[in-house]
């Protein structure tokens, strides 16, 4: 974090206080939600075509994120610390601009198998 000095960063963040930068193999996984989206469509029986849904998570995820070092190649990350909490935020944010309204539920990152974000919106909660 900008906003901290050496030595602070080093007690708040540990071995990912890396002045050269770290890097993570993070996973997604989103939950599309039934409960206030659009009704099944009767002739194809989905919410939202699986298709369409890959096109938006490569645009929303892959294509600014993939093979990416945050701070320096992504602009939201200039000013905004490269936490699994502010990369589900980004996800979110990206998807919801681009999938129809109300089917977004959650989006859960992986930065380990031990260390999972769950954004819901204004709701952030860790498993």
């Amino acid at each position: 974090s900008k906003s901290l000095s050496d030595e602070e960063n080093l007690k708040l963040f540990g071995k990912c206080n890396n002045p050269n930068g770290h890097g993570h193999n993070y996973k997604a996984r989103l939950l599309i939600s039934l409960l206030f989206s659009p009704q099944i469509d009767p002739v194809s029986g989905m919410v939202i075509n699986l298709t369409d849904l890959k096109e938006y998570m490569q645009e929303a995820i892959m294509k600014p994120l993939d093979h990416k070092n945050l701070d320096k190649d992504v602009p939201y990350f200039a000013e905004v610390v490269s936490t699994t909490e502010n990369v589900a935020v980004f996800i979110w944010e990206n998807l919801k601009k681009l999938l129809p309204m109300g089917t977004l539920y959650k989006v859960k990152v992986y930065e380990t198998d031990q260390n999972i974000v769950v954004y819901k919106g204004e709701e952030t909660t860790s498993e």
